[in-house]
């Protein structure tokens, strides 16, 4: 017969029957074999209980969830395991008000502060959640601060900030942007561990196949493409493919990009695709096959009325550029055109940056450039502001064709519209300059790089000795070629080069050998056979065979002289960092002898204070015991006395009885 509630709780012991958090409290009182322990032994029985109260907290009173047999274990059973990211209600209260504080800054451009604040945050009370990393992260991005965004992400990683895979995808990007490929792909084997807490999506796999593509690695492209579709995370995506084709309409192999097309509509079941990012590549692919009529068919189909297939402004971009490349500039502008008019934002955008600058692109190669200037005006009209890279395109246009007026005049444009020129603006100037024998001018825009802050590296400085070298102005050059070191560019071997072919066609053989004796020192760059064959032949004519012998014996002395130099600083340098060593040994050898003299006075005068103690606590007991003594001694004494005084009583009441006794009688 099973028993009723009441009837087993009055059976079940009384701890048992409270509720679970006085059942805890009942069990954390002392039981009556605890009065029997040592005080050591209960202050451990009661750190044990206090460890169990706060790792295992009352449980509910629902049954505990079953783990399915094979099931991976929870990340709390595994300390080591990676933690699963916050969710997005964790955005509320002071967090949420961070954050927004946070977005503001980022608005407002002040990333520096912006990012201190996260850091500063991060062990604060009020910690800020992955979102708001998230959003800090993807500012420096987008400014192309790398370095900036590498050392966040390093903090708030170490700082145990679970990320989401927007926070990967936003590393990968960097790393992708930087020509780390090998780098991203580190980070994304993370998120393929089984015990990953985060799986990868679709922008991820974009990130990786764009950037493969891009650097030309098609093989990694093809692998990742087909890892994509054996594990399943990911349904087949059409953007995928269409970077991977991109890649192969670079290489020149129009087969591969049809076949792959063909592959992807067999993976989505065979109907059309209704993605239009792939059909811009698909008709790249026909133009390089000589399929001009099937490319214009497909652009018929998928762009005619009644076309099911959805365009945006980086898919309709793709087919304006196969358009623009291949001579069809009618139909580009007319494609152009309806992208424009169904430009609607923010409801549809079918016109960005890049669709101005795919059609500057396509009547530059038109010659066309006016139209060029034009279409890039209109910018504005779409609401785009152009930056540096577009201007950079347009003014590489001109300059390549002599239009250096023009070009100039959309440099000031930029100034006068808050864009600021970078080191690449500055080259495509000074090579517009030179190529229309304006030497001062170019001389001028490279030091106007200087004054803007910039730092021009050893290619820009090559442009201007360049330059200067095939006006014969080798004084000048030679003057910018020593400015190098002081600048902290370190030449190449294009530097050295330049100046070596143009003094030995000026016949100034002297300044060829101090070049060429340079590039022998000089560890990081090789003196090629071509160089030296030049050299040779040049001294050869001006009889100076000797010459050559006398150089190479002048290089081996000085390398074995600036050995013996490293050797001896070396060697000064180990006697120093000896020295200091032993210095630091001797300083905490006293220090130690200090401490352990202060630790012996230290103990002595404890043990002095003990030993006084001791006497006085010696003297007292012996007062003590002295007054102990006295005291029975007295007692003694008394208690004689008193006794000699009961005798002597009673030999006078005996005395007195009998004289009594005596009187009686007579």
């Amino acid at each position: 017969m099973a028993l009723s509630k009441p009837l087993l709780s009055r059976l079940l012991p009384l701890p048992l029957r409270l509720r679970p958090h006085l059942r805890l409290l009942c069990l954390a009182t002392p039981t009556p074999t605890d009065v029997d322990q040592t005080p050591a032994d209960v202050a451990a029985e009661r750190r044990r209980r206090k460890r169990r109260l706060r790792v295992e907290p009352p449980l509910s009173r629902g049954p505990a969830p079953q783990r399915a047999p094979g099931a991976p274990r929870s990340s709390a059973s595994n300390p080591n395991a990676p933690k699963l990211p916050e969710p997005a209600s964790v955005l509320a209260g002071k967090r949420l008000d961070l954050h927004r504080r946070i977005l503001a800054l980022v608005r407002e451009n002040d990333l520096d502060e912006a990012a201190l604040l996260t850091r500063h945050s991060i062990y604060s009370n009020c910690r800020p959640t992955v979102f708001t990393c998230n959003a800090v992260l993807a500012a420096l991005l987008r400014q192309a601060r790398y370095a900036d965004l590498l050392s966040l992400h390093r903090f708030v990683t170490q700082a145990s900030v679970a990320p989401t895979v927007a926070t990967y995808n936003l590393l990968l990007q960097a790393y992708c942007d930087c020509r780390r490929p090998d780098a991203a792909f580190e980070h994304f084997r993370l998120l393929l561990k089984d015990d990953s807490p985060v799986l990868p999506s679709p922008t991820t796999y974009r990130i990786l196949a764009r950037s493969l593509a891009e650097t030309g690695k098609l093989d990694q492209a093809i692998e990742l493409k087909d890892g994509m579709l054996e594990r399943g995370l990911v349904a087949p995506d059409p953007q995928v493919y269409a970077f991977v084709m991109g890649g192969f309409v670079n290489a020149g192999d129009g087969d591969k990009v049809v076949s792959l097309y063909e592959e992807l509509k067999e993976k989505l079941g065979g109907g059309p695709i209704l993605d239009g990012v792939v059909y811009g590549n698909l008709m790249k692919g026909y133009f390089l096959k000589g399929m001009e009529k099937e490319a214009m068919d497909c652009y018929a189909e998928v762009l005619g009325e009644g076309s099911k297939v959805r365009f945006g402004a980086m898919s309709y971009n793709m087919v304006l550029d196969a358009l623009g490349r291949n001579g069809r500039l009618d139909d580009a502008f007319q494609l152009f055109d309806r992208m424009c008019r169904e430009h609607d934002p923010p409801r549809r955008i079918t016109v960005n940056l890049g669709s101005f600058n795919v059609m500057v692109d396509a009547y530059c190669r038109a010659e066309r450039f006016q139209d060029a200037i034009e279409v890039f005006g209109k910018m504005a009209e779409k609401r785009c502001a152009p930056d540096a890279l577009s201007y950079n395109n347009l003014i590489d246009w001109l300059g390549k064709n002599d239009l250096v007026g023009e070009a100039e005049g959309l440099y000031k444009e930029m100034g006068e519209r808050g864009v600021n020129p970078d080191e690449y603006t500055y080259v495509l100037l000074i090579e517009s300059c030179f190529k229309v024998d304006r030497v001062d001018d170019a001389v001028g825009y490279f030091n106007k790089m200087f004054d803007a802050g910039l730092r021009p590296n050893a290619n820009a400085f090559n442009k201007v000795i360049g330059g200067l070298v095939n006006v014969d102005r080798l004084d000048e050059a030679q003057g910018f070629f020593d400015m190098m070191p002081e600048k902290e560019v370190k030449p190449n071997i294009a530097s050295y080069e330049l100046l070596l072919k143009s003094y030995i066609d000026a016949s100034r053989l002297d300044d060829a050998i101090k070049i060429a004796k340079a590039i022998l020192l000089d560890e990081s760059v090789v003196f090629s056979d071509e160089m030296k064959a030049l050299l040779e032949g040049a001294l050869e004519k001006e009889g100076r065979d000797g010459d050559m012998t006398k150089l190479y014996e002048d290089v081996e002395r000085e390398k074995a002289e600036a050995a013996a130099r490293a050797a001896e600083e070396k060697a000064r340098a180990e006697a120093l960092a000896k020295e200091e060593e032993e210095r630091k040994k001797a300083e905490e050898k006293a220090k130690e002898e200090a401490a352990a003299r202060a630790s012996r006075a230290a103990i002595e005068a404890v043990l002095g204070r003990k030993r006084e103690a001791e006497k006085d606590e010696s003297a007292n007991g012996a007062n003590f015991e002295e007054a102990q003594i006295v005291e029975s001694n007295s007692g003694s004494i008394g208690a004689v006395g008193e006794q000699h005084e009961g005798d002597e009583q009673k030999k006078q009441e005996s005395s007195e009885g009998s004289s009594e006794a005596i009187a009686s009688s007579s």
